[in-house]
C-alpha cells in the first residue's frame, strides 16, 4: 500500500506558474505508474498527465506544452510543474499512484485556483 499527499496549490493569475509535489510513503513508488488527474468545480474528474515507471509520459491535449510531469523514484516523490496557466486550469488536483498487482491509490487533493 501506498499514501500520497499532494502539496503546492494556490491562487495564481492568468499566465503564471504553479508546482504540486506528490509525496509517496513506503518502499515500492517505483512499482507505480504515478498521475495527475483533476476535477474542475461541477465537472468530472480527469486525467492531466501519466509517467511510467521508465519515466515515459503522457498529456492531456488541452495541458500539452504547458504541464511537464516528473517523478523521482530515489525520492518516492513525482512532481507537476504547470506553466501558462489558465483560468479552465481551476480543479483541485489529485495525484494517483496505480499497479494492476497492487492497486490504485489517491491522494486527497490540493487546490489550484487561476485567476482571469
Amino acid at each position: 500500500q501506498v499514501q500520497l499527499v499532494e502539496s503546492g496549490g494556490g491562487l495564481v493569475q492568468a499566465g503564471g506558474s504553479l508546482t504540486l509535489s506528490c509525496a509517496a510513503s513506503g518502499s515500492t513508488f517505483r512499482l507505480y505508474v504515478m498521475a495527475w488527474y483533476r476535477q474542475p468545480p461541477g465537472k468530472q474528474r480527469e486525467s492531466v498527465a501519466h509517467i511510467t515507471r521508465d519515466g515515459i509520459t503522457n498529456y492531456a491535449d488541452s495541458v500539452k506544452d504547458r504541464f511537464t510531469i516528473s517523478r523521482d523514484n530515489t525520492k518516492n516523490t513525482m512532481r507537476l510543474q504547470m506553466n501558462s496557466l489558465k483560468p479552465e486550469d481551476t480543479a483541485v488536483y489529485y495525484c494517483k499512484a496505480y499497479n494492476a498487482l497492487l492497486g490504485d491509490f489517491w491522494g486527497q487533493g490540493t487546490q489550484v485556483t487561476v485567476s482571469s
